[in-house]
């Protein structure tokens, strides 16, 4: 597979013509390059006017190989062949070179080129690219690619060293000006100083910033230069045309704006970006967004332009670009959303707090529905680029990411509503997949007991990479050393942390339900950025009941479920059969002649059914009124179909007068049509993954399963058996 490199543009603050005088000084040998032992001038040619030279070079280069590989290969020095074009009039140097040395197996193919800066004149651009293609070599191909690279890598980096070495040297004795190159110029005699890079022939044709991809350097590979050698692995980028200058990244800004990268590194980041202006029709994305994908992939290409592909067709299919422009949080996240921003931390990273021990997690989703909280949690990470942005040029550094705070004071079971961690995991995943590398630090603070659960369900849609930089404190352990001192300084502590600074971010509490969103509201919500939402709704009348199947293959399983009354009383059933329901028979209302819009209505337990032999009640009845919210969980004891239903709760009689009572009169007037309305969302867990999540079950029942002795039983046995693990 052939490996490619393109160098950022690296600049020289200094003229051409001195920079081409320190240039010369590297030859016949440079002590600066070891391994390069020797050169012979094959060829040279000089223009009539002595503005072009052209010199074709054959360098022998004493590469770091192990003994065995160079017995192997029976050569002790490896030969390539470089040819250099100075054009004095035109000020620039171009430079290629290839090997000779096992050509018929090996292809190594480099091009270099100093020009004039286009916005100073005074100043040196130096642009380098390079490909390594290893067709055969006595079986250690892999061997052979991974020692070029590292040392081409090494060598890479103390290329610019070695020129500003000789530009020094020049200072130190005096020579800081050589005279550009006019026609009459060439005509001056070669003892004079300021003919240094104008007349006296080329002596030397091996760049010091292009050393072959076999060279290495006095000191040996680095430890960047020894990651490096993986960067390239897997790359099967098209080759990369040039781009116009403007199009070019320079490599101080890249060290300004994007941080101490590898050579190799910024080269990945370089083709990436050029393929993207080559071929993507829209919006270019930032360089610093680029860099977190290729970061995110380990800097491998294919990877990370597949998965950046795919973020800008998200991206562009949502309008997200837009999203601080057009997106306006709705009053109840105004007023019960618990996260903000706070100030940076040590580092100078924007800080988020987020204080989910005091959210209402179950009434946020109720309230708002999916695809509004996403919309938020995406504004917030929107805004957070934004920061990023805005402190990079406040502190005269990068910074590419942020710090969360997340305190748990107040985590309970509620927020293990299943539902909503169904959510969140969402959230997460497009987060992870939109927004990598955003996240320099995760602290968590004030974790209850509660906390591994939530973890075990949460943690394995989230990036391993993202993982390492959480740091989690149980308890007030983050007061001490080591805690949160460590990185947020003294004075914004929030003050709920025991600090001094008051903290904007609202302190929550429970969303009324009267702002909870109705059956209707959900289902003619338009726009969705997931596919499916996670509840469903019923409409349930008198004589027809909603009942939906599950079916269990493994004894021990677990039903979950979730719903709200939304209109009327009904009653909820859990029957077991042995035999499989016959096809659901959609709205069949019977004799009411009517159809129940905003609403699905499935009967699945067959009229010639007998309860006691064709299907059995595994759940006492459980009357829920309207408005009430129900969570549960049953374990089951065989396999075969379990039916859920809700049906419509008939009104009870008093049993002293046997007169309806007036509560129950009222509440009959108020169901017009004897219609109900529900909202249910129901899971399935393993018995494996029960286990796993015990306690969030338990606490989540709401007062409801009312189960057998021996169903209790099973719960506390599974749920002791969890914990002492």
């Amino acid at each position: 597979m052939v490996q490619k490199y393109q160098s950022p543009v690296r600049v020289y603050k200094h003229p051409f013509e001195l920079v081409m005088a320190a240039y010369e000084r590297r030859f016949p040998t440079c002590h600066l390059i070891p391994m390069f032992v020797a050169s012979d001038v094959v060829n040279e040619e000089t223009s009539e006017d002595g503005s072009t030279q052209k010199i074709e070079r054959r360098c022998a280069l004493d590469v770091d190989a192990p003994r065995l590989l160079k017995r192997i290969a029976g050569v002790d020095y490896v030969y390539f062949i470089q040819k250099n074009t100075l054009n004095r009039k035109e000020r620039t140097l171009h430079i290629e070179s290839h090997n000779e040395t096992f050509s018929n197996r090996v292809v190594v193919h480099e091009t270099c080129c100093y020009s004039v800066h286009p916005e100073n004149e005074d100043w040196t651009c130096f642009e380098q690219t390079a490909s390594l293609d290893i067709k055969s070599f006595f079986g250690f191909e892999s061997t052979v690619e991974k020692i070029a690279m590292k040392q081409y890598a090494s060598s890479i980096k103390k290329g610019k060293e070695i020129i500003e070495y000789y530009l020094k040297e020049l200072d130190d004795e005096g020579l800081t000006h050589v005279p550009r190159w006019s026609p009459s110029s060439h005509s001056l005699p070669l003892s004079s100083p300021t003919s240094l890079s104008t007349n006296q022939p080329e002596l030397g044709i091996v760049p010091a910033d292009s050393v072959p991809l076999s060279a290495d350097a006095r000191d040996g590979p680095s430890q960047d230069a020894k990651q490096d050698s993986n960067l390239l692995q897997n790359d099967s980028l098209a080759e990369i045309l040039p781009g116009t200058p403007e199009d070019k990244l320079d490599a101080d800004y890249i060290k300004r704006y994007l941080g101490d990268l590898t050579p190799l590194q910024e080269s990945c980041l370089i083709r990436l970006r050029k393929w993207l202006q080559e071929t993507h029709k829209g919006k270019i994305p930032k360089d610093e967004h680029i860099l977190r994908f290729l970061r995110a992939r380990d800097f491998n290409m294919d990877k990370a332009r597949e998965i950046l592909c795919q973020s800008l067709t998200w991206r562009k299919q949502h309008q997200v670009d837009y999203l601080l422009e057009t997106w306006s949080s709705p009053q109840v996240l105004q007023d019960y959303y618990t996260g903000g921003w706070h100030h940076h931390d040590k580092d100078g990273r924007p800080l988020y707090i987020l204080r989910l021990g005091q959210m209402d997690t179950k009434g946020l989703v109720r309230a708002l529905g999916e695809e509004s909280l996403l919309r938020h949690v995406l504004s917030i990470n929107e805004e957070g680029l934004r920061r990023c942005e805005e402190n990079t040029k406040v502190f005269g550094r990068p910074i590419s990411c942020w710090t969360c705070l997340v305190d748990l004071e107040g985590l309970n079971m509620r927020h293990l509503w299943r539902p909503g961690v169904k959510a969140l995991l969402r959230i997460i995943e497009v987060v992870e997949a939109n927004y990598p590398e955003t996240l320099g630090r995760l602290l968590i603070l004030r974790a209850p007991r509660v906390f591994p659960v939530l973890w075990t369900l949460v943690s394995p849609f989230i990036d391993e990479n993202t993982r390492k930089k959480f740091l989690i404190y149980a308890g007030n352990d983050y007061q001490g050393a080591g805690g949160l001192v460590d990185y947020i300084d003294k004075e914004i502590i929030p003050d709920f942390l025991g600090g001094e600074c008051m903290c904007e971010v609202p302190e929550g509490g429970l969303v009324p339900k009267s702002m909870y969103r109705t059956a209707e509201e959900v289902e003619n919500e338009d726009i969705r950025l997931w596919t499916e939402m996670i509840y469903q709704s019923a409409s349930i009348f008198k004589g027809a009941p909603h009942e939906i199947v599950i079916e269990i293959i493994d004894a021990s399983s677990v039903i979950t479920w979730d719903f709200d009354v939304c209109k009327g009383d009904i009653v909820f059933n859990i029957y077991h059969s042995k035999r499989a329901p016959q096809v659901p028979r959609k709205d069949t209302l019977g004799a009411h002649g009517i159809t129940s819009p905003g609403g699905n209505n499935v009967q699945l337990i067959d009229k010639s059914w007998t309860l006691g032999q064709d299907y059995s009640m595994v759940e006492s009845p459980l009357t829920c009124k309207e408005g009430e919210s129900v969570q549960g969980s049953h374990i089951t004891r065989w396999p075969g179909f379990y039916i859920l239903q809700w049906k419509f709760h008939n009104m009870a009689a008093c049993s002293a007068t046997n007169l309806p009572r007036v509560d129950d009169v009222l509440a009959t007037l108020q169901v017009s049509s004897h219609k109900c309305k529900v909202m249910y969302y129901t899971e399935v867990l393993g018995s494996e993954d029960f286990r796993g999540s015990m306690t969030s079950l338990e606490s989540s029942h709401s007062g409801f399963s009312q189960l057998s002795a021996a169903t209790t039983n099973s719960n506390q046995s599974q749920s002791s058996s969890m914990i002492s693990r």
